[in-house]
């Protein structure tokens, strides 16, 4: 029996097409609906188009939009699993966004492209359709939210984009996908052991990133402070350490209770306090700087804005990010 699969666009890449001159920009209308007698046979869809952007465009409030969608269907009892076609650049963090905060349990697919509609080897419609296979696959509900690509997926909280172009950008480099998109099926092979999740009304919260590097001072952190700003991720080095000139603009942020997440800029690992000299974990550790368990900077910000409205306390916050 077919699901009820309820596809959302979004916009990104994989609703544009590529004009004359190479720019590849959105059109009138989304190329993706051409194909729904195609799609139709996978599944009973409902499509739903609430906006049209390019991913650096969506903010937080189209992530709120996508949740609250989704809950109203679910609450209605109509659908089985959701798969949201999304632009690549910020996918990740509207695919953790999600994650953390809808109130559902069906299976919930995010997807994108890396080529536009009408270029040479363009995967949108294949990802559309390996995405619709695994949101009406039993096996993915529990799984979270999932990210499906170049016959690969992801969970939300692992996956990140690695490549400007390549087809197989989306990796998930600490632990590798959880599944594979086959022509005889869907397959798990792994499953994940936690689960996250917070309800969440509003996100009105200012949660800004820096990346630390040789040399930082604490200038920017200090106009950061002036900036009414209610969170600070930062990129730190290696194991978790700040370059020692940084130090008091980390501590005026902490004594004017703003909370300052630190997350590695490698890509594999997680920050710990390790290291005990001036700058070292330790030391940040002692500032009351909080310690993230494995996210990258950018979904580490997407959890403190939830993080923030969710609590003001900050050993809630921390709590939080200690899971």
């Amino acid at each position: 029996m077919k699901k009820n699969i309820l596809i959302i666009h979004t916009g990104g890449t994989i609703s544009m097409s590529e004009d004359t001159s190479g720019s590849v920009k959105p059109g009138t209308y989304n190329p993706l609906r051409e194909r729904t007698d195609l799609l139709a046979k996978l599944a009973n869809l409902t499509v739903e188009e609430p906006f049209n952007l390019p991913s650096p465009h969506v903010t937080p409030k189209e992530m709120m939009e996508l949740k609250r969608i989704i809950e109203r269907y679910n609450n209605r009892g109509e659908i089985d699993g959701v798969v949201i076609t999304h632009g690549t650049d910020t996918l990740e963090e509207t695919a953790y966004f999600l994650d953390l905060t809808v109130q559902a349990d069906i299976p919930i697919v995010v997807t994108g492209a890396m080529r536009s509609s009408n270029e040479i080897g363009s995967d949108g419609l294949y990802n559309l359709i390996s995405s619709i296979r695994v949101a009406s696959s039993n096996e993915a509900r529990g799984q979270g939210v999932l990210v499906v690509l170049n016959d690969e997926i992801h969970t939300a909280v692992n996956v990140t984009k690695t490549h400007t172009s390549n087809l197989s950008t989306f990796q998930s480099p600490q632990y590798g996908p959880i599944g594979i998109v086959t022509k005889r099926g869907v397959l798990f092979h792994h499953t994940p052991t936690k689960h996250e999740n917070y309800p969440v009304s509003d996100i009105s919260k200012k949660v800004v990133l820096v990346k630390a590097h040789a040399g930082m001072d604490s200038s920017l952190l200090e106009a950061i402070l002036h900036l009414s700003v209610d969170g600070v991720v930062i990129e730190a080095l290696g194991q978790g350490n700040l370059p020692p000139a940084s130090i008091p603009g980390v501590a005026d942020l902490i004594a004017n209770n703003i909370p300052v997440v630190i997350v590695s800029r490698s890509f594999n690992g997680i920050v710990q306090d390790t290291y005990g000299y001036e700058g070292g974990g330790q030391h940040l550790k002692k500032l009351g700087v909080i310690f993230s368990n494995g996210l990258n900077g950018q979904k580490a910000r997407i959890k403190l804005l939830v993080a923030l409205s969710n609590s003001g306390s900050m050993e809630e916050i921390r709590h939080m990010f200690e899971l």
